[in-house]
């Protein structure tokens, strides 16, 4: 579990900015981030190192909504959603991390031609 600070709120739940990050027991690479403010809210967050491994994106100009960290201090994960039913995630909007510390921010990849709405599909079984 850890406290992340979002100085710009994630879009669509200003003004909140303090939220926690904890693993989804059970499923690795998927975490569930809560925030501090009002509880009842909550996104899921998806690591694309472990799930998407093709997913690749170049995400040094938008260091600067972190502050410019060091590049092995940041961790980018994906949102989640399942409001449909079938679980989808934001490729062009990932969450970067400030792991060092503990920021965030939800950032556009521009000029990246990524999904919005990429549909997560369950691996194929190995026979």
């Amino acid at each position: 579990m850890t406290v992340l600070h979002f100085p710009a709120s994630l879009p669509g739940l200003e003004p909140l900015k303090e939220f926690i990050l904890s693993d989804v027991e059970g499923s690795t690479g998927l975490y569930s981030l809560d925030s501090t403010e009002l509880p009842e809210v909550r996104l899921f967050l998806l690591d694309p190192a472990v799930h998407l491994p093709d997913y690749t994106p170049n995400t040094t100009a938008q260091l600067a909504a972190l502050g410019n960290p060091e590049p092995g201090n940041v961790r980018v994960l994906v949102i989640v959603n399942t409001s449909d039913g079938a679980p989808h995630v934001n490729l062009l909007a990932p969450v970067l991390l400030d792991v060092a510390e503990a920021r965030g921010a939800q950032v556009i990849l521009e000029g990246q031609d990524l999904p919005v709405r990429s549909e997560l599909r369950q691996p194929a079984a190995t026979r």
